[in-house]
């Protein structure tokens, strides 16, 4: 009997001692971009908390002015930027890295750019991609961008745009529209995010919220605003703030 109450006196020291070990877990780390779309200006970051549902989006943020005008993309996810993926090509049952088109990934940042390829599309090419100083591989983690942003308003706009492929749901499925190749490789539309900053307030932190979505198969720039049929592309993205940084 004595061995026996010993016995579970060692077994519950041992079960507590398990109790705490989400302690010594890794925790992941936060992956640091910088990114130069002007040669001087405000210095900002982004800071993105990736959420539950997070799984290689293609994502884009760029500036506008307070009257809606167009300025920079700040960052972009480099297989649009550049308009070569990694499973860009199928040969038989395998992929290959190569130039492939997809207007419905990012669509309102497209025409909200204004560059139509040659091929009518709003996407960067091989031939004509985004500068290397504002693109990247899109982070595996939770990711903050460093960078600078130039404009004579005093308000600005930034906005993100965000797409996850083959993201289906009850409403978004794939027979809502059956014969729209382009649609299939999204389902549920990229989702845009805005913040609208004042770029004198020095050090203020600015929330990134959903604003609309995207045209389902990127036909056109539209923005719709009722999201209230995304349901896990919600969940890709747990928070977004812009910092200002103050200025010694």
């Amino acid at each position: 009997m004595r061995t026996l109450k010993i016995t579970s006196l060692i077994f519950l020291i041992t079960f507590s001692g398990c109790g705490s070990s989400p302690k010594t877990q890794p925790q992941e780390k936060t992956e640091t971009i910088s990114t130069q779309p002007f040669p001087n200006g405000t210095p900002i970051a982004i800071s993105f908390e990736k959420g539950e549902e997070f799984y290689h989006p293609l994502i884009v943020f760029w500036l506008e002015d307070d009257k809606g005008q167009f300025i920079e993309t700040l960052y972009a996810s480099q297989s649009i930027a550049t308009g070569t993926f990694k499973y860009g090509v199928a040969e038989g049952k395998r992929w290959r890295k190569g130039e492939k088109r997809k207007p419905a990934a990012l669509p309102y940042w497209g025409h909200r750019r204004g560059i139509k390829a040659p091929d009518g599309l709003f996407l960067p090419t091989p031939k004509d991609p985004l500068p290397d100083a504002i693109t990247g591989a899109t982070p595996t983690n939770s990711f903050t961008i460093n960078t600078k942003i130039n404009a004579d308003t005093e308000y600005v706009k930034i906005f993100m745009e965000i797409n996850q492929t083959w993201d289906w749901n009850h409403y978004w499925h794939n027979n809502l529209y059956p014969d729209d190749d382009d649609y299939k490789t999204s389902c549920q539309p990229a989702l845009v995010y805005m913040a609208k900053v004042k770029l004198s307030e020095n050090g203020s932190i600015h929330e990134m919220v959903p604003i609309g979505h995207s045209h389902p198969s990127g036909k056109t720039g539209e923005l719709f605003p009722d999201i209230s049929n995304h349901t896990t592309a919600l969940k890709i993205v747990k928070s977004i703030t812009v910092k200002v940084a103050t200025l010694d």
